[in-house]
């Protein structure tokens, strides 16, 4: 299958890129630059190109989002305008073009922050209100309506809604929690924390388990999350593993949203779970 892939170097692109190469996918990434992903072709594009137009491919996998370095939540910085010129109106372009291409299905990756606040223990399934209280959540639920608005007549569309996504990237040596275990390391307080996580490694498994399968349904919407997990336990299982003495920081307070990922293990995915996250933290010594 011939793929289009935007954000491919970026943290969570890198481990879909690395999965669909894997298995024997051609991959196209979409960017500013040519990509380090061996054996990917290259065309120049991004989120401010008004007239675009896409080779011929099977599948379009749009990653990309164009924020302050660093920073999903806030990543506007101080041009909230233009976050969302680029990102909901880039995003919009892209899917008219994928469309006007042949592509048949294209992916978007969408986040947990579409929902609206859920801080008491609501199980957010993918019906649950979205309402969004930040504009990152604002742009990728605009995201989500141009990718729908498309669907039909040979083109269809999977949105996947993600949960925060841990695991080393492909081709990189650090990962979100390096700042965090350097701080611990270094006897720092540590401030508690309580959020959903799935491994980089479980969101590319989702996204080449749906380019696998072409479901017939034109528009689908799916949680990818895994685990619910607590700083204080994250930071038990490391020192456990590395062999440190350090204050673990205090429960963190809750309650949060669960995302609730039964329509996606319906077709088959299977997250590691808390085996999978005490493998990655011993890979780190």
């Amino acid at each position: 299958m011939h793929v289009l892939m935007t954000g491919a170097s970026g943290s969570l692109g890198r481990f879909i890129a690395a999965r669909l190469s894997r298995e024997g996918h051609r991959l196209t990434v979409l960017g500013r630059k040519p990509p380090d992903q061996p054996g990917a072709g290259f065309q120049a594009w991004d989120l401010s190109q008004e007239d675009v137009r896409l080779p011929v491919a099977d599948a379009l996998v749009h990653c990309a989002l164009s924020h302050v370095p660093g920073k999903y939540r806030g990543g506007e910085g101080d041009d909230p305008h233009g976050f969302i010129r680029l990102n909901a109106e880039g995003t919009q372009r892209l899917f008219d073009a994928a469309r006007s291409a042949g592509v048949r299905h294209s992916v978007f990756l969408s986040s947990r922050a579409v929902y609206s606040d859920a801080g008491d223990w609501a199980v957010l399934k993918e019906d649950a209100e979205t309402k969004p209280g930040t504009l990152y959540g604002q742009v990728k639920l605009a995201g989500e309506e141009a990718l729908k608005m498309v669907c039909g007549a040979g083109f269809r569309g999977t949105v996947f809604r993600v949960t925060g996504v841990y695991g080393t990237p492909p081709g990189t040596q650090s990962h979100k929690w390096s700042g965090l275990f350097d701080a611990f390391e270094r006897g720092e307080a540590v401030a508690p924390r309580l959020a959903t996580e799935v491994h980089g490694e479980d969101l590319a498994e989702a996204v080449a388990l749906v380019l696998r399968m072409r479901p017939d349904a034109p528009f689908e919407v799916f949680n990818v999350s895994d685990i619910l997990l607590d700083r204080r336990d994250l930071l038990g299982l490391y020192a456990g593993i590395k062999g440190l003495t350090g204050l673990l920081p205090a429960r963190g307070e809750g309650p949060v949203g669960v995302m609730e990922a039964g329509n996606l293990k319906a077709l088959g995915w299977a997250p590691g779970g808390t085996t999978r996250l005490q493998a990655f933290l011993r890979s780190l010594t």
